[in-house]
């Protein structure tokens, strides 16, 4: 394991995203009891294992030969990338690819203690087993074949990460007009409720003012003709000049337009995903959102739904 040009590093790169996908697609299909295309990217390559094996090479191979300084070097480097690379990720795409905010001794759900000491065996395991049969597979080919090899990979990593980036940046729009829609029904409910409220008002109002009307006309029958007149017309204009019968038109109108928004709203939603959107969210079933937590898990739950409803 001698000094490796920038080509050779490259491609141990990108045997380890490979090889991270391959472990962490049977981990998670193995506990779902499904196959699971785990991670980022649409191919079999998870970036973040590429990035880690690299670090962690680039800092222990140095230091092999002292498994106590390999684990904390690869376990300290690891975690760092870990770290950074989760901010990084949750402020660009408002997701959180990783969680482990139900882990004991986490860092914003970014990192965990049990996470760094896995890391930690990782990096004994990697430079002392792992890492050899790469070494020699990889030294043993041509510098042709591995120039030729790497750029091919090169090219498609770079188009599959667009692909992905994109969805990604897909997915955080999504979110946004989600969240406008949820706060736009939200408001749309509480003025439907105070709607509700005033109707129901008026309904009592409206039978109180029959019972009275009931009352007067029993009262009537022994007043005078000319008496009778004077009240029906005094009462006719109360109800001309009554503020709360003028608005029951305007309310109705409301009623009917908010009814209206809520169609367009329902099927805004509808239309809102893409076929790409929903399979990035099904890669990583453990995703979250900080920003829109309400809005990412209904999104989550709608999609469970409609693959529970597909595989009937």
């Amino acid at each position: 394991m001698g000094e490796y040009t920038l080509i050779q590093w490259l491609l141990f790169f990108y045997i380890y995203c490979f090889l991270g996908w391959c472990f962490e697609s049977t981990y998670v299909s193995l506990k779902k009891r499904k196959f699971v295309n785990r991670g980022f990217m649409k191919g079999p390559f998870l970036p973040i294992y590429g990035s880690g094996a690299i670090v962690v090479l680039f800092v222990t191979i140095p230091l092999r030969g002292n498994n106590i300084l390999v684990f904390l070097g690869g376990a300290l480097a690891a975690t760092i990338l870990e770290l950074v690379t989760g901010i990084c990720m949750e402020a660009l795409f408002k997701v959180r690819y990783w969680d482990y905010s139900n882990q004991k001794f986490n860092f914003m759900g970014h990192i965990c203690l049990s996470s760094t000491i896995a890391w930690g065996f990782l990096s004994i395991a990697m430079v002392n087993v792992l890492h050899k049969p790469i070494d020699h597979f990889v030294m043993s080919l041509n510098n042709d074949v591995v120039n030729i090899v790497t750029f091919a990979l090169t090219i498609y990593v770079a188009a599959d990460f667009s692909l992905s980036f994109r969805t990604a940046m897909d997915l955080k729009v999504l979110l946004g007009k989600m969240e406008g829609v949820k706060n736009e029904l939200k408001m749309l409910q509480k003025r439907l409720e105070v709607i509700e409220a005033v109707a129901e008002s008026e309904a009592n109002e409206k039978k109180i003012r029959k019972e009275k009307e009931k009352e007067a006309q029993r009262e009537a029958r022994n007043q005078k003709f000319t008496d009778i007149i004077e009240e029906l017309s005094a009462r006719v204009d109360a109800l001309k000049n009554n503020e709360k019968i003028a608005k029951t038109a305007q309310l109705r109108e409301e009623l009917l337009d908010m009814k209206s928004k809520f169609a367009i709203n329902t099927e805004k939603m509808n239309n809102i995903f893409s076929r790409d959107t929903l399979k990035m969210i099904k890669r990583n079933p453990g995703a979250k959102s900080t920003k829109y937590q309400e809005t990412f898990e209904n999104i989550k739950e709608n999609i469970l739904r409609g693959r529970k409803n597909n595989s009937k």
